[in-house]
């Protein structure tokens, strides 16, 4: 099917004919495939007497080689059509042996994962769902502040594409006002304080302009804020390449040089918050983050310091 979709992603008219000539199949073979793109991936299709057939909308679908020109990032780059998770995808990768670095990328998502086990909605050549797979071979402290940096990366590839007034929420999400428009999914596969293996797991909603079943919280995307649709090839690059970069002086300089840069995105900086960790809530002001990457609160007067996984941070009713 997507060797069909391939040559109508340009949006254009194409007679059934011609499908067939240059797939190689019977014109009823394409009548076939475009009913099961209708069917299994929800596409709307012209059909036009006299025309052919042509998608409702253009698609922008994603390339390797754009994505990751030779050389220009130091890991394979892999495009999956319909996949459950990016995630779910490289861990099995990584287990059937492929050696890291390596990224993931999927035109659709049908088990696509957010924090907290929550689902992340995936519509077809909309937006990017991408897991980057690294090895980490200096012990835990390698691990400290990770995926802030994963968000710093990601905000300077919104803010590349335009998206000025995208930033950042602790722990793992991107924001633009109070409205979600990226977030990050870090596993760790392997002993922590040995050599492990983390796949850094990327949503970012870029194309998308209408309200998806299943989503639960206020949301937005480079589209809706820019007005225009983004090329998702681009998108990709850019914050590969910004992945690189970051990643790479991680690794030699630890969070401590990112700590800064990462305050001066923080959307909640010094507002009142309340902190869950299962039914225990947590009020305090936020006065930035550790070394660590830890949140520190201004709790009763006291500074504390919180981090994991399972914590949920919202915005206090009267902040």
């Amino acid at each position: 099917m997507f060797s069909l979709l391939q040559l109508l992603k340009d949006g254009q008219f194409h007679s059934g004919q011609a499908l067939g000539v240059r797939l190689g199949v019977s014109r009823s073979a394409i009548w076939k495939q475009l009913q099961a793109l209708e069917r299994q991936l929800e596409l709307d299709i012209h059909k036009v007497r006299g025309k052919g057939y042509r998608l409702a909308d253009s698609l922008n679908l994603l390339d390797a080689e754009e994505i990751a020109p030779q050389g220009s990032v130091p890991w394979a780059v892999q495009v999956r059509e319909v996949i459950d998770s990016t995630n779910a995808e490289a861990l099995r990768l990584l287990q059937a042996g492929k050696l890291a670095p390596f990224l993931v990328l999927a035109e659709q998502q049908t088990a696509g994962r957010g924090r907290r086990g929550r689902q992340w909605v995936s519509p077809l050549a909309q937006n990017l769902y991408m897991s980057l797979v690294v090895r980490i071979g200096g012990g835990a402290r390698q691990l400290e502040g990770l995926s802030l940096v994963v968000g710093l990366s990601v905000l300077s590839a919104l803010r590349a594409m335009g998206l000025r007034e995208a930033g950042l929420k602790w722990p793992n999400d991107v924001l633009v006002g109070r409205k979600k428009v990226a977030g990050i999914l870090l596993e760790l596969v392997g002993d922590p304080a040995d050599v492990c293996h983390v796949v850094i797991g990327i949503g970012i909603n870029v194309n998308m302009r209408e309200m998806a079943e299943g989503i639960d919280q206020p949301w937005t995307s480079i589209r809706l804020e820019l007005g225009h649709a983004i090329d998702r090839n681009c998108l990709a690059r850019s914050l590969s390449e910004h992945l690189r970069d970051d990643l790479a002086r991680h690794e030699t300089d630890g969070f401590a040089a990112f700590r800064a840069k990462w305050e001066g995105a923080h959307l909640w900086q010094g507002r009142t918050v309340e902190l869950a960790s299962g039914v225990q809530v947590v009020r305090g002001e936020v006065l930035g983050i550790s070394e660590a990457g830890a949140l520190r609160l201004l709790v009763d007067g006291s500074e504390r310091q919180y981090s994991g996984g399972e914590l949920s941070l919202r915005l206090s009713d009267d902040s």
